[in-house]
């Protein structure tokens, strides 16, 4: 797994000071980050993270974009594919089961979500992955 986020970190823009690493140095994005990573099929949203790191929505969405690169919504998205994969290939769970673990609503949001972040459809990934 560290390699995965490793290689989701290295995937990420990584200008002088903006990327997952350097969210994780700024306080108010760290605990994001870190609820976000504890609590992925949390239905989380701007206003809740906000509140939990003590900035306004506007503050905080600024904040998170201009360290990370990306917004939290979009951030937390690729987290959850990540997990995603693991699950895909390490794991025996139905798309179903995957979805809900990771807060989609629906199997077909979930794989939605997966072609557009990941570039294929999950049951596409999981197979080109066994080879």
């Amino acid at each position: 797994m560290l390699l995965q986020a490793f290689r989701f970190y290295l995937a990420e823009k990584t200008v002088a000071g903006i990327g997952w690493l350097h969210g994780l140095k700024d306080p108010q994005v760290n605990v994001a980050i870190e609820a976000m990573h504890r609590h992925p099929s949390h239905k989380w949203t701007l206003d809740e993270l906000a509140r939990l790191v003590g900035l306004s929505r506007s503050s905080f969405a600024r904040r998170f974009r201009e360290r990370v690169g990306d917004t939290p919504i979009a951030y937390l998205a690729r987290w959850r594919m990540l997990l995603a994969t693991k699950q895909l290939t390490q794991s025996r769970q139905t798309l179903a089961q995957i979805a809900l673990s990771l807060g989609y609503e629906s199997e077909n949001a979930f794989n939605t979500a997966f072609k557009r972040i990941m570039g294929c459809a999950p049951r596409r990934y999981s197979k080109l992955s066994l080879r």
